[in-house]
């Protein structure tokens, strides 16, 4: 399928015009784009937007860069702030009156996750919890957090964290009252971000390396570009009521496709699934689907007791078939070789 055929998700957009955002996380690879979105895409430019997490190094090299590319007045709509979302009292801090928060923060690589399970919980449970007790002493108006497919049936910690965090997210709009609204955003593999396995290979390609490691020829992954999920997150902002979780649809590649599209040249070796790894990933269980509605470019899950069959009717949406399950083989969806390339910029080789 070409790039250009992929959901843009850009429909609907939120109105963030006298807004203020924070994005937690705001230095990593998604919220940097989130970020750049914001100050630069058709929509308005929010009142302020809080860049929040830990990396004092990131922050410094990102408001330089921002400072370079930007108007001095859209500029000076940023904020830094130096924080972990284990700290609940820095959280408040920072969501002092903010409309909506964006939950990127996380630790994020499996096989850290496995060996490290104290502070995995700590930043994805903890922080999740810290997240909603903050937005809801602030009353933030919005929060959207990010899962990922590993939430999905997990068999590995990171998977089982993030399961955790969106039960968190949802049930926190029992405790909100009609006030805060908490929705989550869970999505696949995002090209050339932090730990994703795009950027291993173009650093093994770089430095002249003889073959491309590959754990399992039959491994599927889903796969989105970084862009759709910033838009596609935006869209579920405008779209969320609370309690939901939304789900894109989105294409798969087996991960020796992508070795082969990013270099045709090199032969792969074969080193064996990872620790906590799956062979290939669910978005939407057989259970979850029960509770799920599908509109044409997502499929929206929602809480057991949601009330929310004439809103999403009235988008057009449509109830699963029984025994439905969204998985990265069984997609209907996939890319291929010159796919892949255009998304990552890449000519063919």
């Amino acid at each position: 399928m070409p790039a250009s055929s992929y959901h843009s998700f850009r429909d609907p957009m939120p109105d963030l015009a006298g807004k203020s955002v924070l994005v937690t996380g705001g230095t990593g690879s998604f919220g940097r784009a989130f970020v750049r979105q914001l100050v630069t895409g058709a929509q308005p430019i929010p009142r302020r937007i809080v860049v929040f997490s830990r990396d004092e190094q990131k922050q410094d090299t990102m408001a330089r860069e921002f400072r370079a590319q930007l108007a001095e007045d859209v500029f000076r709509r940023l904020r830094f702030f130096i924080g972990d979302v284990r700290d609940e009292s820095r959280l408040e801090l920072a969501m002092r009156d903010i409309d909506i928060v964006v939950h990127a923060a996380a630790l994020k690589i499996v096989p850290t996750a496995e060996y490290n399970p104290f502070e995995c919980i700590l930043t994805n449970v903890h922080g999740a919890e810290n997240v909603v007790k903050a937005a809801l002493r602030m009353e933030v108006d919005k929060v959207v957090a990010l899962s990922t497919d590993k939430a999905a049936n997990p068999i590995n910690l990171y998977g089982a964290s993030k399961l955790a965090a969106d039960k968190i997210m949802v049930a926190a709009n029992h405790l909100s009252a009609g006030g805060t609204k908490f929705s989550v955003v869970r999505y696949g593999n995002v090209i050339g971000s932090r730990g994703s396995v795009v950027p291993l290979f173009e650093d093994l390609i770089k430095s002249g390396a003889k073959t491309l490691p590959i754990t399992d020829p039959r491994m599927t992954r889903f796969w989105i570009a970084l862009e759709q999920g910033v838009a596609f997150v935006l869209s579920s902002l405008a779209m969320m009521e609370g309690g939901e979780i939304f789900v894109p649809k989105i294409a798969s590649m087996r991960i020796v496709d992508v070795a082969r599209a990013m270099a045709p040249q090199l032969p792969h070796q074969v080193v064996g699934i990872r620790p906590g790894e799956k062979l290939h990933e669910v978005l939407i269980t057989e259970d979850d689907a029960r509770s799920t509605w599908e509109l044409k470019d997502r499929y929206v899950i929602c809480p057991a007791d949601h009330q929310r069959d004439a809103h999403l009717k009235a988008m057009g949406a449509t109830s699963l078939p029984e025994g439905f399950r969204y998985s990265s083989e069984g997609n209907p969806q996939w890319l291929d070789a010159d796919t892949l390339r255009e998304l990552l910029g890449r000519k063919a080789a």
